[in-house]
C-alpha cells in the first residue's frame, strides 16, 4: 500500500472557519446542531446511557465537564463514553445514504465534550460539526471502497470523533495525523448487518466509535506514535479534492421516526392512509409492506428492549397501525409490551418487491397494503421517507418541528421554545451554557 502524508486532510479539520462554508452548509449544521441534541436529550432517558454513566463512573472518569441530561461530570473521556452512550440510542439521528449509517452521531459525543472542555462558543461547536461531517463521510467512503464490507456508524465515527477533538484541542497538524492514523487503525468493525437481524445495544456500534476517537487523541497528548490513514492514500485523494467546494453535510437525510431509517417508507404509508380513510387500528385485519431487501431482513422479533423494537420493521409498522407515530413513547422500554402492538405484529407481512430491491441503497422504498375488517383494502403508492436530502419540505423549520414533537414527554413547550431560540439564534453563547439550560428545564422523570 501506498500513503502521501502532505497534511491535506490536517489542514482542513484545523483551518476551515464558520465563514468557509456555503450558506446552505450553515443552514444544514445549525439544523444538525439542533437534531443531535434531540438525539442526545431522548437518549439520556434510556438504558443504554444509564449503562455509559456506570461504566465511565467504574473507570474513574469524574472531571468537570457536564453531559446532557445527567448532573453528573466527568472528564473528557468519561464524557465521550457516557454521551456516546446516548445520541444513537433512540435511533433518530441524521444519517448519509451512500454509507449506510449515521455520521452526526458518531462524532457527536467526543465533539460536544471537547467543546464543553474547552469553554468553546455554539458557533464554534457547530464549526467543528461541519468539519467533522465532511471528513468522516469522506473516510467511510474510502473505507468501504477500501475494505469492500459494509461497516457501520461506529467505524467512521473513530476518524470523525479523533477530527473533532483534536480541532477543538489545538492540536498541531503533525499530533492531528497522528490521531487520525490511529483511530483509522483501532477503528471498530462494526459489521451493521449482522445487528440489523440480530438487535442489541451493539447496533450501530457508536459507544466504541466515540471511545477510540476519544482515545486516539489522548493516545497521541501521551505521546504514542501513528502513521497513515485512508485518505492518504492515492486512490483516495479525489474525496479530498472536492473539500471547501462540495458540502456532504447538505445531502444528509434526517429521521422522524425513533426506529431504523429502513421502516420510516411504510410508516409514513400507514399515517397517509390513516389520515386519508380515517381508520385506526382496531379497523385493521391484516397488512402488507412491500419493500427491499435489506428493510425486509430487519429483525420482527418481539422486543424485549428498546434496541431491538427501534432495529425491527414489524414493532414500528404495528406500532405505527396502532398509535399513529412512532416515537419515544412507543418504543421506551415501559411500552414494549403493549398488547395492542404485539397482537398487531402477528398480522403483517413483509415480502420484497425486486423492483424496489434493484433501487436500493441510492433509494429506500415501500409500500404498504391495508386489508380492513369492513372488507375494504387500502393500497398506498410507493414511499420514500420523509426527510430526505432532495425532500423539498426539508429545512430548519422540519427539525423545529420535530424537536417539539420528539421532545414532548420531557419538555415543556416554553421550555422547547427556549432551547429552539438559544440553539438558533445566540451563536455566541457558550456551550456549557447552552447544556446547563436543557439540564435545567428536562423533566427528571417520565
Amino acid at each position: 500500500m501506498e500513503f502521501k502524508t502532505d497534511y491535506r486532510t490536517e489542514q482542513y479539520i484545523l483551518e476551515t472557519a464558520w465563514k468557509d462554508l456555503s450558506e446552505e452548509a450553515k443552514e444544514h449544521v445549525l439544523m444538525c446542531g439542533v437534531d443531535l441534541m434531540t438525539a442526545l436529550i431522548l437518549g439520556s432517558y434510556g438504558r443504554q446511557f444509564e449503562a455509559g454513566e456506570k461504566l465511565a463512573q467504574s473507570m474513574g472518569l469524574d472531571g468537570d465537564i457536564p453531559v446532557v441530561g445527567s448532573p453528573n461530570r466527568y472528564n473528557l473521556l468519561g464524557a465521550a463514553i457516557a454521551m456516546g452512550h446516548a445520541s444513537n440510542s433512540f435511533d433518530i439521528d441524521d444519517g448519509f445514504k451512500a454509507i449506510c449509517g449515521h455520521p452526526g452521531t458518531s462524532f457527536v459525543a467526543g465533539t460536544l465534550a471537547a467543546a464543553l472542555k474547552q469553554d468553546a462558543t455554539w458557533q464554534d461547536y457547530l464549526t467543528a460539526l461541519a468539519v467533522c461531517y465532511e471528513i468522516s463521510i469522506r473516510w467511510a467512503l474510502a473505507m468501504q471502497a477500501h475494505y469492500g464490507y459494509l461497516h457501520s456508524t461506529g467505524a467512521y465515527g473513530a476518524f470523525g470523533t479523533a477530527a473533532g477533538i483534536g480541532r477543538l484541542l489545538g492540536l498541531d497538524r503533525q499530533a492531528l495525523n497522528t490521531a487520525l492514523s490511529i483511530a483509522d487503525f483501532h477503528a471498530p468493525m462494526t459489521p451493521v448487518m449482522r445487528a440489523v437481524e440480530y438487535p442489541s445495544m451493539n447496533k450501530d456500534g457508536v459507544p466504541f466509535g466515540a471511545l477510540v476517537g476519544t482515545m486516539a487523541v489522548l493516545e497521541t497528548l501521551s505521546g504514542s506514535s501513528g502513521k497513515t490513514h485512508l485518505l492518504e492514500m492515492p486512490e483516495y485523494r479525489e474525496y479530498l479534492d472536492s473539500l471547501g467546494s462540495t458540502f456532504y453535510v447538505t445531502q444528509l437525510y434526517f429521521k422522524p421516526y425513533t426506529c431504523c431509517r429502513w421502516a420510516h417508507q411504510p410508516i409514513k404509508a400507514i399515517q397517509d392512509l390513516m389520515r386519508e380513510y380515517g381508520f385506526t387500528g382496531s379497523d385493521v385485519d391484516h397488512a402488507a409492506v412491500h419493500t427491499f431487501d435489506s428493510a425486509a431482513r430487519l429483525s420482527k422479533i418481539v422486543p424485549h428492549e428498546t434496541d431491538e423494537a427501534q432495529y425491527n420493521i414489524a414493532f414500528p409498522v404495528a406500532s405505527a397501525l396502532v398509535f399513529g407515530d412512532v416515537g419515544f413513547a412507543q418504543v421506551r422500554q415501559e411500552a414494549l409490551d403493549n398488547p395492542a402492538v404485539l397482537d398487531m405484529m402477528k398480522r403483517l407481512e413483509f415480502t420484497v418487491d425486486p423492483e424496489l430491491d434493484r433501487q436500493f441503497p441510492e433509494k429506500r422504498l415501500a409500500w404498504v397494503e391495508i386489508a380492513l375488517k369492513d372488507g375494504r383494502v387500502l393500497k398506498s403508492r410507493i414511499y420514500e421517507a420523509a426527510g430526505e436530502p432532495d425532500d423539498p419540505a426539508l429545512n430548519l423549520g422540519w427539525i423545529l418541528d420535530k424537536f417539539r414533537r420528539i421532545t414532548a414527554p420531557m419538555l415543556d413547550p416554553g421550555a422547547q421554545d427556549e432551547l429552539l431560540d438559544l440553539m438558533t439564534n445566540c451563536p455566541d453563547t457558550p456551550v456549557r451554557e447552552v447544556v446547563r439550560r436543557v439540564n435545567g428545564l428536562l423533566k427528571t422523570a417520565l
